[in-house]
């Protein structure tokens, strides 16, 4: 409580300068009156119409600053009605592919003296930024928000400075920044819109264009481009990476290190992960099982696994699985040699240039024609993957590629769930305290868990059910809508008690890597989960994500018991119970 109460302290002085410049929930009129009297006499919006924008009350504090300057705001008569959810191509005239609906009228023809300013406007998708309504929908379903009850913290709030910059109200500064780099990008309040409003690609244009203006000093330049040019997008340099950890791990030097206190000189974040990090190993899938894994019994398809890039480092084990259950499930598997990174680091860090090569080397790489279906193990891979045809929608050469690619990708568990061919109902209670470390060691390369329950089962013995709850990929959930696969899984898996977690689809805090640059927010975020989590009683947390397991793995390292709470991938625990039930 006192980390929350010192964080909220903290954000006072914002919260005041978000009230002075019209965002707050009662002063909004007064702090927009006081920003246009600062602009020229040319560019004032008339009192009418700002205060129609805002719907003519103060109370409508995230409105205001969408009053758009005379003839860039919604017009008289346009359409406002809510694309349906799951409905694609319900849009309005003048909004793109994949946009979403859109007013259609345009961006603001505005020359802003401020050079990142002219950036946002360029880059920002104005349809979006105008389909907002400010109905305040998505408030409650924002992590942020919900933390720190400040409006800039919402989306709403974030649309609104995004569009202030864009009409010309207000000139971005470090403060703007900060709240663009605040938001997690869970996207959590995207299924909450009734509009909707694409905020996840708003938020990645507003950091890529932030980006083209940065001021990083130069080791964190020197840290960007060897991870986002230097090491994700080669498998080489993730192989050498692998070994590298692997030595580090199993050779006594992080003994040495730690032993040495040479941790101490890193960030607490980086500390925290060192410490539950899995075993990390050069031999990804393709090195362990090959290209190709025939179906059992009648083919009910060729698919096509994205084996990611750190996914394939810390846990190559789950991919290994991964393919496993989907032969067994009875699907064709191939595993192409030439994918790349998804990019989805990339994009969320203001590198979308970057993330648009990556996903043309992923769109020759699976060029196949024979694959029905690209399956994804990561929820952060997947959501990724399901927009290449916005992130390509203005290339000439991949655009149509790249929609035909989009639709064909799928969460693992949708693909195990349509199969209904996976003994789950007859698998054992599996995996004893030696039995599941003996699998963690072999079948998942160290890399699935660390932390280890009790389950008689797995030495021939019977017991009462054990108890599992899941948490929700945040890209899983709000990117690929899957969020009933896993559970329904769970469920048919013999000797298991699901247990719902109370806010299981709520972001954990991980986020990318969001706990590493906002481990404030990210620590308080996981404080909440880890009370939810243990209110449950389970003895295993299955998650989707792998940024999401090992936040989790820290969740429980830091606020609960690893001996009583068991962290895993919902593939591994899977392929866990369908091995124990045929032994």
């Amino acid at each position: 409580m006192a980390d929350r109460m010192s964080l909220k302290e903290r954000l006072k002085p914002r919260r005041a300068a978000a009230l002075s410049l019209g965002l707050g929930w009662t002063s909004a009129p007064a702090g927009l009156a006081a920003l246009a009297q600062e602009l020229p006499a040319e560019r004032r919006p008339s009192a009418s119409a700002w205060m129609a924008s805002a719907g003519g009350s103060a109370a409508d504090a995230g409105g205001v600053l969408h009053a758009a300057l005379p003839g860039t705001g919604t017009a008289a008569g346009a359409s406002t009605e809510a694309a349906p959810h799951g409905l694609p191509g319900a849009t309005h005239p003048g909004s793109g592919p994949s946009h979403g609906s859109g007013s259609g009228f345009g961006k603001p023809q505005i020359e802003h003296a401020n050079p990142l300013a002219r950036t946002l406007l360029a880059k920002l998708d104005y349809d979006q930024l105008t389909n907002c309504m400010r109905c305040g929908f998505c408030l409650p379903a924002c992590p942020t928000f919900r933390e720190t009850g400040i409006e800039p913290e919402s989306p709403r709030g974030r649309i609104a400075l995004m569009k202030a910059v864009a009409d010309g109200l207000m000139d971005p500064d470090e403060s703007f920044r900060a709240q663009m780099n605040h938001c997690l990008g869970c996207r959590a309040c995207e299924p909450a819109c009734p509009a909707d409003v694409k905020y996840g690609q708003l938020i990645e244009q507003a950091r890529d264009a932030l980006e083209d203006h940065s001021d990083h000093n130069v080791p964190v330049k020197g840290v960007r481009a060897a991870l986002f040019r230097g090491v994700f997008p080669k498998r080489g340099s993730l192989r050498a990476l692998g070994g590298a950890l692997a030595l580090y791990q199993k050779s006594g030097l992080r003994r040495v290190a730690r032993g040495a206190g040479i941790m101490k000189l890193f960030p607490a974040p980086i500390r925290e992960m060192e410490e539950i990090l899995p075993d990390a190993s050069s031999r990804g899938v393709i090195e362990r099982i090959g290209t190709y894994l025939p179906a059992q019994g009648e083919s009910l398809g060729r698919v096509a696994l994205f084996r990611g890039c750190i996914m394939d480092v810390l846990f190559a084990g789950t991919n290994v699985n991964t393919a496993e259950l989907l032969a067994q499930a009875g699907y064709d598997v191939v595993i192409p040699r030439e994918q790349a990174c998804c990019g989805a680091l990339h994009a969320h860090s203001g590198e979308l240039d970057q993330a648009r090569g990556l996903a043309r080397r992923n769109l020759e790489a699976f060029r196949d024609g024979g694959i029905e279906w690209i399956v994804s193990n990561a929820g952060g891979c997947g959501a990724q993957l399901v927009e290449y045809g916005h992130l390509l929608q203005d290339d000439p050469d991949y655009a149509e590629l790249a929609q035909a690619f989009a639709v064909r990708v799928v969460d693992v568990s949708r693909l195990l769930v349509a199969s209904g061919r996976l003994p789950l109902e007859g698998a054992l209670q599996a995996a004893g305290e030696a039995a599941a470390a003996a699998w963690s060691n072999s079948a998942c390369g160290g890399g699935c868990s660390s932390a280890l329950g009790t389950d008689p089962a797995a030495a021939g013995e019977t017991g009462p059910p054990v108890r599992v709850t899941y948490q929700d990929s945040c890209h899983l959930r709000n990117g690929m809508k899957g969020s009933s696969e896993p559970r329904q899984l769970i469920r048919q898996t013999g000797g298991v008690e699901f247990v719902e977690m109370r806010e299981s689809d709520r972001c954990c805090g991980s986020a990318g890597i969001y706990n590493v640059l906002q481990p404030e927010m990210a620590g308080q975020l996981l404080e909440h989960k880890m009370e939810h989590a243990g209110a449950t009683g389970a003895s295993y947390l299955l998650t989707s994500n792998p940024g999401c397991l090992l936040q989790m793995k820290l969740g429980v390292h830091k606020h609960g018991d690893p001996a009583t709470m068991k962290v895993m991938h919902v593939v591994d625990f899977l392929h866990e119970r369908v091995a124990a039930g045929k032994s």
